[in-house]
């Protein structure tokens, strides 16, 4: 079972690499590590399971975050109509977004950062993501509000890039036009 012990933290140079794709179909090996991203965000939003084993909440994880360089991300999150979003994914990528713009009211937050940075992340209102299941079937999935802002940011973990490089840095709470406000 993973803890908080196996996320590395801001700062690790391997955040800031691009992850390698998982060859498929995927190996025993990489299906494990896929579970237990899963494991680990399902476990870290049970307050008893959290409180027992030192788990920050998050919504999502990547493989990176972990210390692995494979494009891998798990996601549990509720929609704003209640509806839960759990996805176990390989190589997921977006192949198309809007134009329109979203972003958390309450700014992101990340498992591999400690420290508070406050600002608005600019995010695709809406995007369509083509990825493969653990059971190696192929998902297009169409997504908006915060599942599509978590599909983001994990697969920006994907690519090295972190959710703060997105905040303005002159102006961190500027309102990108047209966006719509997200609360979480």
């Amino acid at each position: 079972m993973l803890t908080m012990e196996d996320i590395i933290r801001d700062g690790h140079p391997n955040l800031r690499k691009v992850a390698d794709d998982v060859p498929l179909p995927a190996s025993e090996e990489d299906k494990q590590i896929l579970l237990s991203l899963m494991e680990f965000v399902q476990n870290s939003q049970n307050p008893e399971l959290a409180a027992k084993y030192g788990l920050r909440p998050g919504i999502g994880l990547a493989a990176p975050q972990i210390n692995v360089l494979k494009k891998m991300i798990a996601i549990h999150v509720k929609d704003e109509k209640g509806e839960l979003h759990s996805y176990a994914l390989f190589n997921p990528k977006i192949i198309s977004h809007s134009v329109e713009r979203s972003y958390l009211s309450s700014g992101e937050g990340c498992l591999s950062v400690d420290e508070n940075f406050p600002g608005f992340v600019p995010r695709f209102a809406r995007i369509t993501v083509k990825a493969t299941d653990i059971n190696g079937n192929e998902l297009k999935l169409r997504l908006k509000g915060l599942p599509s802002i978590v599909f983001q940011h994990e697969i920006d973990h994907l690519n090295g890039i972190m959710f703060y490089d997105h905040i303005n840095k002159q102006d961190p709470y500027h309102r990108p036009e047209n966006a719509i406000e997200i609360e979480r």
